[in-house]
C-alpha cells in the first residue's frame, strides 16, 4: 500500500476507538500531499505512522492539532527525520505477556525464557506481573504491583498459576535500558495518547527492570538465536518467543528464522499480525476478525487464537 493508505489503515484499523488524537492526526497527515512527500523521502521502514508521531512527540512536536503538527513537521522536518533514522518502534508492551501466558503455563515446567526482539526486555517477566482476564479471580497478583487485564472469548486454559522460570535472556539489534532516562521516555513516547494504563504499565514494568535488569544479547536474531539457546539450563524448556517482530524481517530473513525455530531444540511462540508468518496462517480453520488489527498466537506453528496487539483481548480458536 501507499504511503496514504498506510496512516489511513492506522487511523481505521489500529488506534480507532484506543487514541483519538492519533486516529485524527493519522487520516489528516493522509490527506495531506505535502506532509506525504516528506515522508516518501524517508527509507521505506521509517514511513510508520507510530515512529513518525513518536518522534514528533519525543522532540516536543504538537499532535493536538494537525494544522500546528503539519506546520511544526515542515519547520522541523530536518531534525525530525533525523530522529525517525536514529530510532525505531521497538515497542515494549509488556501488555502481551497475558496473551502468552496460557501458552506458558501449560508448558513443562520450569522454563528457559529467550524473547527475539526483546526491545529493553519488559517482557522476559512474564512471572512476575499478576494478571486479570475477565472477571475471574486475579493470577499471580502477588508477584508485584502489575496487574495486567484481558478480555477472553472461547474456551482460553486460563491458568492458576504463574509459570516457573529460571532463566532467561532477550535477543535485540539494539537492546534498551529502561535505566537511561533518554532511552525510557523514548518509550513512553510509542505510547498512544490518551493511553495512561499502558504508560503506567511501562513505567512500572520499567521500575523492576532497573531493580533486576534483563540480560539482554545484541545480535541479529538470525546469528545468534542458536548460542542463546545452547545456553539455557537443560533441566529447563527452552521457549523462544516474540511479538511484532515479523515486520521488520525481509522475506529471506524470516524464512531463515522459521527454519532455524524448526531446527531448533525448542518451542516457539510466536505473536505476530496475521499475514507475518504464512506458515501459520495456513493452518487456519476459521476467518479473521475484520476491521481491527489482529495478531495470530501460534505454539510451534499452529495457530491457537487471535489477539490484541497490546494483550488487551484473547479470542481461542480451539473447542
Amino acid at each position: 500500500m501507499d504511503t496514504a493508505e498506510r496512516y489511513r489503515a492506522f487511523a481505521r484499523e489500529e488506534v480507532a476507538g484506543h487514541s483519538p488524537v492519533y486516529e485524527k492526526l493519522a487520516a489528516d497527515i493522509a490527506a495531506d500531499p505535502g506532509l506525504i512527500a516528506l515522508i516518501d523521502g524517508l527509507p521505506p521502514v521509517k514511513r510508520q505512522p507510530n515512529l513518525l508521531l513518536a518522534a514528533a512527540r519525543f522532540l516536543g512536536g504538537p499532535v493536538e492539532d494537525s494544522g500546528a503538527f503539519r506546520d511544526w513537521a515542515a519547520a522541523h522536518w530536518t531534525g525530525l527525520a533525523g530522529t525517525i533514522l536514529a530510532r525505531s518502534t521497538q515497542t515494549n508492551e509488556i501488555g502481551r505477556c497475558a496473551s502468552l501466558l496460557p501458552l506458558l503455563a501449560a508448558l513443562p515446567q520450569p522454563l528457559a525464557l529467550i524473547e527475539v526482539g526483546a526491545s529493553a526486555g519488559l517482557c522476559l517477566y512474564p512471572d512476575r506481573y499478576g494478571y486479570r482476564y475477565d472477571d475471574r479471580p486475579p493470577i499471580g497478583a502477588g508477584a508485584g504491583p502489575l496487574v495486567l487485564t484481558c478480555r477472553t472469548n472461547g474456551e482460553v486454559p486460563v491458568p492458576e498459576r504463574l509459570p516457573r522460570v529460571v532463566w532467561r535472556a532477550g535477543i535485540d539489534l539494539n537492546p534498551l535500558d529502561v535505566r537511561e532516562e533518554a532511552t525510557l521516555r523514548w518509550l513512553e513516547c510509542l505510547v498512544w495518547p490518551g493511553q495512561d494504563d499502558r504508560l503506567a504499565r511501562l513505567r512500572g514494568a520499567a521500575l523492576a527492570a532497573v531493580a533486576d535488569p534483563p540480560h539482554l544479547v545484541r545480535g541479529d536474531m538470525n546469528d545468534v538465536i542458536r548460542e542463546v539457546v545452547a545456553q539455557a539450563p537443560p533441566d529447563a524448556t527452552p521457549v523462544v518467543y516474540h511479538s511484532a517482530v515479523m515486520p521488520y524481517l525481509d522475506e529471506e530473513a524470516r524464512d531463515r528464522f522459521v527454519a532455524t525455530m524448526r531446527d531448533l531444540p525448542a518451542r516457539w511462540i510466536s505473536n505476530e499480525g496475521s499475514p507475518r508468518l504464512p506458515s501459520v496462517r495456513a493452518r487456519l480453520t476459521r476467518p479473521l476478525p475484520e476491521g481491527r488489527l489482529a495478531f495470530l498466537l501460534a505454539l510451534d506453528e499452529e495457530p491457537v487464537a487471535t489477539a490484541g496487539p497490546h494483550g488487551e483481548w484473547l479470542d481461542w480458536l480451539g473447542g
